[in-house]
């Protein structure tokens, strides 16, 4: 018991911060789309990336199996060990816990299903077939919650899945999304015949643009939640709203279809154009947000935020950092200093079209507001250092901000700053590196 009370009181002091003086960037730099879409420029083309979307989407349904071998679906046993992850309690993990999951991640079953499914509900994609939590050393600055290293990512309602086999236990199934992998609860999803699939690709889709609106079925049950970038497909519409299919199941796991009546004005028929108005409406969707690792709770982290920001408008990224830093035309920053890095992204970052990227972090570049270049990102925390102890002031939402914030703050660790650590920005909307 007083080992817990002195590693909470422990990360308590890291964060104590939180408590602390208000973020400049956050009184000088407006938070709002209004201020910074003037900066945007209409992009009318199609690209390359847009005519793809749907193949993207639809990726799951169309592979006969996936790339990923039995050794890369085995990294959280490389990952995560006894001697460096940590439970619920704040306590070291036992070897015990590793051994449960290796027995009910069931290798020997690996693509013995090999089906096709969708999702009924906003669901977690997990690392390992377990609820529970992985933390690295809660001690440590920018350990502990909410970084719950199991939480690969969250995927929306309806979304289309491949699905390997399932857990020992058979109360979880290995899938592969459209950007990443995991275990997800096998209530979560029901399989589909290829009939279906064909039937369902082929149909017109509706793209939702509002988040957290509840959705219903024509009878009145409650379904789910509109996420931003999910696709449904079309039946019919009026002058007020259109009538999509949705998946669903009843309580004897039979598949079964429901129609939902959806209001124009929080969805569209087509993919949107790059316009201010457009990119004024989805991005207010998500200024202000929590801050949530891997969709744990229902909101964003970083590079979850970008990607779900772009697919309205046909741009499809990767789910993590890094490989979102892969997309588009690529310009390198490294070796720059601080006053380069800002000369360069002036002249070669196009507003709301650039991703600037350092590592285990992306921004979107905005534009310039009085002169400072201002990003939109989802951020945690500022990284402190005082009498050599790391640190965090907590911000946990999205928000608009110069690539220095936090440097206003007591014990601001310039070299862990964005500015200083930026490695490279990628414009989207152009082919190439």
């Amino acid at each position: 018991m007083q080992h817990f009370i002195t590693s909470l009181s422990i990360t308590i002091f890291l964060y104590s911060s939180l408590f602390g003086a208000e973020i400049d960037d956050l009184q000088t730099i407006p938070q709002n789309a209004s201020s910074f879409v003037k900066n945007l420029k209409d992009s009318k083309h199609l690209l390359s990336t847009q005519k793809k979307y749907k193949e993207f989407y639809f990726s799951p349904w169309n592979m006969e199996k996936p790339e990923e071998s039995l050794e890369d679906i085995s990294w959280p046993f490389l990952s995560f060990n006894a001697d460096n992850s940590y439970g619920i309690n704040l306590q070291p993990l036992k070897d015990e816990f590793f051994i449960e999951m290796y027995n009910n991640y069931n290798f020997n079953e690996y693509l013995l299903v090999s089906k096709k499914a969708i999702t009924l509900n906003y669901t977690h994609l997990r690392a390992l077939p377990t609820d529970r939590p992985i933390y690295r050393d809660p001690k440590k600055a920018g350990e502990g919650f909410p970084f719950d290293y199991l939480q690969n990512s969250s995927i929306a309602a309806n979304k289309p899945l491949f699905v390997s086999h399932y857990s020992k236990d058979r109360e979880w199934v290995m899938v592969f999304s459209s950007f990443t992998n995991g275990w997800i609860k096998a209530s979560d999803i029901v399989f589909l015949g290829d009939e279906c699939i064909e039937k369902y690709q082929e149909a017109e889709q509706v793209f939702l643009l509002k988040d957290k609106v509840p959705l219903y079925s024509l009878q009145g049950e409650f379904l789910f939640h509109s996420r931003v970038g999910m696709m449904l497909k079309l039946l019919s519409e009026d002058k007020e709203s259109y009538t999509v299919l949705v998946v669903s199941k009843n309580n004897i796991s039979s598949l079964k279809y429901l129609k939902s009546r959806i209001p124009k004005n929080i969805a569209s028929k087509n993919i949107l154009r790059l316009t201010r108005s457009n990119f004024e409406s989805i991005i207010n969707e998500f200024v202000g947000t929590p801050y949530d690792w891997g969709g744990r709770y229902g909101d964003r982290d970083c590079s979850s935020l970008l990607r779900d920001m772009f697919l309205p408008f046909g741009i499809w990224l990767p789910r993590n950092s890094s490989h979102q830093s892969e997309v588009g035309k690529i310009i390198n920053l490294k070796g720059l200093s601080d006053t380069q890095k800002l000369k360069r992204i002036k002249e070669k970052a196009i507003p709301f079209q650039t991703i600037l990227y350092r590592k285990g972090h992306v921004l979107l570049y905005v534009g310039t507001y009085k002169g400072r270049v201002v990003v939109f990102h989802d951020v945690w925390g500022i990284r402190t250092k005082q009498n050599g102890v790391k640190g965090r002031i907590v911000v946990g939402k999205a928000l608009f901000s110069t690539l220095l914030l936090g440097q206003d703050q007591e014990g601001y660790d310039i070299y862990n700053g964005h500015l200083r650590n930026l490695i490279s920005m990628g414009i989207v909307t152009k082919e190439g590196r």
